[in-house]
């Protein structure tokens, strides 16, 4: 991938990884991933529409899955698309609740499952980032 491809992934995130919601910014130390949505051992291109930034944590749970168990119905459920789904409509974060990224859609409970969007070390960041004023 060259630099130019990677720095539009990146301009595009808005410089966050585009699962979490976590800020480049806030992990100097360890660079966002550009991933593929569609990997390419599944025929996934090297193309803007097929590409997201994600922080390591988000992009070595992902992996190549597409698909997860929503844990409430257990059905097996499409993953989060950041260049198809809207963030918004699929989670919030619930604040003043151990500041937990919440599933509000099949789709946003199995991608924070798989994800584990909500592990201790996740929430005490974002509870820290939230508490200096720095999460947006």
């Amino acid at each position: 991938m060259d630099a130019a491809l990677r720095k539009k992934v990146i301009e595009q995130a808005g410089g966050r990884c585009e699962y979490c919601h976590l800020h480049q910014c806030h992990q100097p130390l360890i660079s966002f991933h550009v991933e593929h949505i569609l990997a390419r051992q599944h025929g996934g291109e090297d193309l803007p529409e097929n590409l997201a930034l994600a922080c390591h944590r988000c992009n070595l749970r992902k992996g190549t899955n597409l698909t997860g168990l929503d844990p409430e119905t257990r059905a097996l459920t499409r993953l989060f698309h950041p260049r198809k789904d809207d963030w918004s409509q699929h989670f919030t974060l619930r604040e003043g609740h151990q500041e937990q990224i919440v599933g509000l859609t099949a789709i946003g409970r199995a991608t924070v499952w798989l994800l584990q969007m909500n592990s201790p070390d996740r929430i005490e960041l974002r509870l820290e980032l939230i508490r200096a004023g720095l999460w947006e």
